[in-house]
């Protein structure tokens, strides 16, 4: 058997007991444990998917559960859990959201909450956008920064989240213990979407005072070059969502084309420190940003600037010495520019 049947099973078993422990009578409180226990393994990638297969067991287990009407004097009183964040019933998932009380038993169960301002029923993600802040306070900041890693990655393909919805989630991230973990995993992380993790949160400024760090220190290439681009650009800029675009209209043919955002950045780091700096960096697409950067302010970065490009010109990156090859180029038209 597969990995992923073993886990899915494991999961629907888990919902099937605690379908049982809300019908058995004996207990106020359900047994989330096996629950939490399975969910917590799960993926958080995959979130449509488990919504989807939860959501049928656990309606399935409590209507096979449920008393006979002869004997609804027998059911016990209904009770709102975290599964009900995903009820068929929009009414459920409202209530749900304003009743729990208490922390998030895992990252799983805050993307449950969370997901919901991109709920089809508007009342149901002004629930959420009233009672996330709340909640994320309540919850452990590792579960609270893993949800919101997959939620910030995806929420321009969200249909329905709002910019206000959006603020709540900035919001959030802001609360500090919040943020440093964030820049932690922006730094650490060898895999992920944190390139598109680090556009979203340059929305804020939780950022700002630690570029040259994550610059430096970030494992991942495309981290590193955002920064120094973000650094070397006085600017940080990310995709703040689509629109369609005609590109035939005779045919009615268009596409989705990104809507890109940006904020000044107020940094005192010396441009020509910059270039030097991501110059030597080992991946060749941090050095091909720097190469960029020359080319559009050759005159500004001054007599250094030839020691630059010839640096690039010997690349053993083909995208970064052909650059340095231009930059050389420019200079020479602007030396023979000046003589004249």
């Amino acid at each position: 058997m597969q990995q992923s049947q073993i886990v899915e099973d494991k999961v629907v078993k888990a919902v099937k007991d605690f379908a049982c422990s809300i019908n058995s009578g004996s207990k106020v409180v359900a047994d989330m444990s096996s629950l939490i226990d399975a969910t917590s393994q799960l993926p958080l990638t995959s979130f449509d998917y488990w919504e989807r297969i939860i959501r049928s067991e656990f309606s399935l287990a409590l209507r096979e559960l449920e008393p006979p009407k002869w004997k609804f004097w027998s059911k016990p009183k209904e009770l709102l859990t975290w599964l009900d964040l995903i009820s068929w019933d929009g009414y459920k998932r409202e209530k749900a959201l304003r009743t729990l009380s208490g922390a998030a038993p895992n990252a799983f169960f805050f993307s449950l909450a969370v997901r919901r301002l991109n709920d089809w029923v508007p009342q149901v993600r002004e629930a959420a956008r009233d009672t996330l802040t709340e909640l994320a306070k309540a919850t452990a900041p590792d579960f609270v920064v893993e949800a919101l890693l997959t939620a910030l990655s995806n929420w321009n393909s969200w249909g329905r989240i709002e910019d206000a919805d959006k603020k709540i989630l900035l919001q959030i991230i802001s609360q500090k213990d919040i943020a440093n973990s964030m820049r932690s995993r922006l730094i650490s992380s060898s895999a992920g979407p944190m390139p598109s993790l680090f556009s979203q949160l340059g929305r804020t400024n939780i950022l700002d005072d630690y570029l040259p760090e994550i610059a430096n220190l970030a494992v991942q290439p495309a981290v590193r070059a955002k920064a120094y681009r973000s650094l070397l650009e006085r600017r940080i800029a990310w995709i703040g969502g689509r629109k369609w675009k005609w590109t035939d209209i005779r045919y009615c043919e268009g596409r989705m084309t990104p809507i890109v955002s940006e904020r000044k950045l107020d940094t005192k780091v010396p441009i020509l420190e910059l270039l030097k700096c991501s110059a030597e960096d080992r991946s060749s697409v941090v050095r091909r940003v720097s190469a960029e950067v020359l080319i559009r302010d050759l005159e500004g970065v001054g007599v250094y600037a030839k020691v630059l490009a010839e640096k690039f010109a010997l690349d053993q990156s083909s995208a970064v010495s052909e650059r340095g090859r231009f930059a050389l180029n420019q200079l020479q038209e602007l030396e023979r520019d000046n003589s004249s």
